[in-house]
C-alpha cells in the first residue's frame, strides 16, 4: 500500500512535469567544470548560494545513479557526473590506498564516458568531455583559485557544461536517448551482480509481468546511512524465502522501484514544502490529486520560523474557515490523503507510522484536534502549538531528541485518524510536571486534550464532566478540585511574601498531585500563617472564601484522597493551570 501510493504520487507528479524523468535524478552539484569546444578546462564554477551563514548547492537533473557497493564499488561509475575521485581521480587523503582507489575510480568513469562517445561519436560536447578525460591534464583545474572550496566538500560531486551554454552536458539530446534507451534495462550493478541475469516476475506495485530490482535506489532520510533503503534484504542472513536473493523476496519492478524512490526523494529533499521532523521522525505526506492541504500540512504541524511567526496560525486559519467561493469546503474533499512517517534505523528505514486516508477526513481529525488542545493561556502566548512544541514539552531537560521514539509516531497517527492519544503521552506530560515542579502552557494543552479525548470518546466508561478550556466551578473531579485548592495555597504564599523565590509548587507539588493525604494537611496549616500576613484584608477574605468553596467539594468529611490514580493527576495538573490563569486574569482586569 505504501510503495503503490508512492508510485501513484510519482505518476501524478509526471504528468504535471515536476519530477524527474525515467532514468534521472535531482542531485546537488557543488561545482561545474567548464571546456571550450576542443575540450580544453576554461573554469569551474561555484553553484552554491548562501542562505543564512550556510552555502547551499544547487540541484541539478543527471543520469540516476547505480547502486554500488562491496570491495568493486568503483566499478560502478555515474555517467558524466559523479564525486572528484571519479571524475578527476582526486583521492579523499594523501595515502597510498586512497590514491589507487581514485586511479580506479577515475578509469571507470573514463570508461563510461568513452562507451557513450563511441555510440554518438558526432556529438561535439561528448567528444569535449571524452578529449578532457583522455588527456588526463588537470593541473589547470588543481590550480583554479575555486578548486580549493570544491575539495573542502567530502565527496563533492562534479559534472561538466560547455562553455556559454547553460545547460549541462548529461542533459543533451544524445545522453537523454541513451538514458532512454538503457533505463530499466540494466542489471544492479554492486559486488556480487556479476553474471546475474535480469528475473521476470509479477510486480507487487503494478501487477505487471516485469524485469524485477534486485536492489532498490537509496532513499536516505536524516540521521540514516546514506545508502538507507526502505526495501532491502541482506544477503545469507536467513531472511530468503525460497532461495530467493536480496529484494527478489519482494519483486519489485525496476521501473515501479525507480518511481517510487524519486517521488520520496523529491518529497524529501532540500527545501521540500512536502516534509517535517518531529524527534528522530521524518513525516512526509502528499494527496491523489493536487489539494490545499498539502500547502499548509507542513505549517500547520511544523514549528513557525523566526522570520515569519504567524505561519502557523495562519496556516490553522486557513482549515478552519469556511469556503470564500463556491468550491466545497476542505473537510468533504474525498481526495485520498497520505502521511508516512520514517525513522532512522541500524541498517534500512524504520517506518513508524502510515495513514491511507482523505482530505476530508484529515482536515476534521486535525480541527478537532487543536479544539481539545484549546486552553486559556497568556496575552503573549501562541493561540495554536506545534507538534514539537506538545512533544518536547514532555522531554527531559526540553530536548527534542530525548523524546520518546515511538512517542511522534503515535500521536501523529492519533490526530490524524481521531482515535485516542497514546497514553504514554499522559504519562510524559504528569511525569514532566512533577519532575520540573510547573505545569507549562504546552504541558497543560496536552493533558487537557488528552483528557477531552478519553472523556469524549469514553474510554473509561466514566460519566464524569468534560475539562474544559478555561477554569470550571462546577467541575467536581477531586483532582481538578485539589489542583485548584493548591493553587490557591499557593497564591495566598505569593501575597504574603511577595517576591519569594520559592513557592510550595517547588517544594510540594508532586506529591500534592500523587498522594494528597500526605501533603495538604500540611499545606492547610501554613495556609493560616499566610493568611494572617496579609495587609490587604479584603484579599485575605476572599482567599479564605475560595478555599472554603473548594474545600466543600473535595469531600464530605474533608479527608484527602491517599494517592491520585494517572487521569487524576492530568486533572490535577490542568485544574491547577486553570485557577492560576484565572488569577492572572482578574489582575489584568
Amino acid at each position: 500500500m505504501i510503495l503503490q501510493a508512492l508510485n501513484g504520487y510519482y505518476r501524478r507528479m509526471a504528468e504535471e512535469g515536476n519530477i524527474a524523468p525515467e532514468g534521472f535524478k535531482t542531485v546537488e552539484i557543488p561545482f561545474l567544470i567548464i571546456l571550450n569546444d576542443n575540450g580544453k578546462f576554461v573554469g569551474l564554477q561555484d553553484t552554491r548560494s548562501p542562505s543564512g551563514k550556510k552555502l547551499f548547492a544547487r540541484s541539478f537533473l543527471v543520469p540516476e545513479e547505480k547502486g554500488r557497493s562491496g570491495s568493486k564499488a568503483w566499478q560502478t561509475a555515474n555517467l558524466l557526473w559523479d564525486h572528484y575521485g571519479y571524475v578527476l581521480a582526486w583521492p579523499k587523503s594523501e595515502s597510498n590506498e586512497h590514491k589507487e582507489m581514485a586511479g580506479k575510480q577515475h578509469g571507470a568513469f573514463i570508461a563510461n564516458v568513452k562507451n557513450l562517445h563511441e555510440k554518438y561519436p558526432n556529438d561535439a560536447q561528448i567528444a569535449a568531455v571524452y578529449r578532457f578525460l583522455s588527456a588526463g591534464d588537470f593541473i589547470e583545474v588543481f590550480a583554479h583559485p575555486k578548486w580549493a572550496e570544491c575539495v573542502k566538500i567530502p565527496g563533492c560531486n562534479l559534472t561538466f557544461a560547455m562553455d556559454g551554454l547553460t545547460r549541462l552536458v548529461c542533459q543533451n539530446e544524445s545522453v537523454t536517448a541513451y538514458i532512454q534507451a538503457t533505463s530499466g534495462t540494466v542489471a544492479d550493478e554492486d559486488e556480487g551482480a556479476d553474471g546475474l541475469p535480469d528475473i521476470e516476475a509479477v510486480c507487487l506495485i503494478t501487477g505487471e509481468l516485469s524485469p524485477v530490482a534486485r536492489l532498490h535506489p537509496r532513499t536516505p532520510i536524516p540521521g540514516a546511512k546514506s545508502n538507507a533503503k526502505i526495501v532491502s534484504f541482506q544477503k545469507n542472513m536467513g531472511f530468503d524465502s525460497y532461495g530467493k536473493q536480496q529484494s527478489y523476496n519482494a519483486p519489485t519492478s525496476k521501473k515501479a522501484a525507480f518511481a517510487y524512490t524519486t517521488a520520496l526523494n523529491q518529497m524529501l529533499a532540500k527545501g521540500s514544502r512536502q516534509k517535517l521532523f518531529v524527534g528522530d521522525t521524518t513525516t512526509v505526506f502528499w494527496a491523489e490529486r493536487k489539494s490545499p492541504l498539502e500547502e499548509i500540512f507542513a505549517d500547520v504541524f511544523g514549528e513557525p520560523s523566526k522570520e515569519n511567526p504567524d505561519q502557523q496560525n495562519a496556516a490553522i486559519r486557513e482549515l478552519f474557515k469556511a469556503p470564500d467561493s463556491g468550491a466545497p469546503p476542505l473537510d468533504e474533499d474525498l481526495t485520498a490523503f497520505f502521511v508516512l512517517g520514517l525513522a532512522p534505523n541500524a541498517a534500512r528505514i524504520a517506518v513508524r507510522f502510515w495513514y491511507p486516508g482523505t482530505v476530508g477526513e484529515a482536515a476534521r481529525h486535525i480541527k478537532q484536534h487543536f479544539e481539545d488542545c484549546a486552553i486559556v493561556h497568556g496575552p503573549k502566548q501562541p493561540p495554536y502549538l506545534s507538534l514539537f512544541r506538545l512533544l518536547v514539552s514532555t522531554a527531559t531537560q526540553g530536548k527534542s531528541e530525548n523524546i520518546p521514539p515511538n512517542l511522534a509516531g503515535d500521536f501523529m497517527t492519533a490526530i490524524l485518524a481521531g482515535g485516542s492519544y497514546p497514553r504514554t503521552l499522559l504519562a510524559s506530560a504528569i511525569r514532566r510536571c512533577r519532575a520540573e515542579q510547573d505545569v507549562t502552557y504546552p504541558r497543560a494543552a496536552l493533558i487537557k486534550a488528552f483528557l477531552v479525548r478519553e472523556s469524549r470518546l469514553k474510554v473509561n466508561n466514566k460519566s464524569e464532566k468534560e475539562v474544559g478550556m478555561s477554569l470550571d466551578t462546577t467541575n467536581t473531579n477531586p483532582g481538578y478540585l485539589l489542583g485548584r485548592l493548591f493553587a490557591v495555597l499557593e497564591k495566598a504564599q505569593e501575597s504574603a511574601s511577595p517576591g519569594i523565590n520559592a513557592t510550595i509548587r517547588d517544594r510540594f507539588y508532586g506529591a500534592a498531585s500523587g498522594t494528597p493525604v500526605a501533603v495538604f494537611p500540611h499545606l492547610l496549616k501554613l495556609k493560616v500563617h499566610h493568611i494572617a500576613k496579609l495587609e490587604n484584608r479584603g484579599q485575605a477574605v476572599n482567599l479564605e472564601k475560595l478555599i472554603g468553596e473548594i474545600m466543600e467539594k473535595v469531600v464530605a468529611d474533608k479527608a484527602f484522597p491517599a494517592h491520585l490514580s494517572l487521569h487524576d493527576q492530568g486533572c490535577f495538573a490542568v485544574g491547577y493551570y486553570h485557577q492560576r490563569q484565572d488569577f492572572f486574569a482578574k489582575k489584568e482586569q
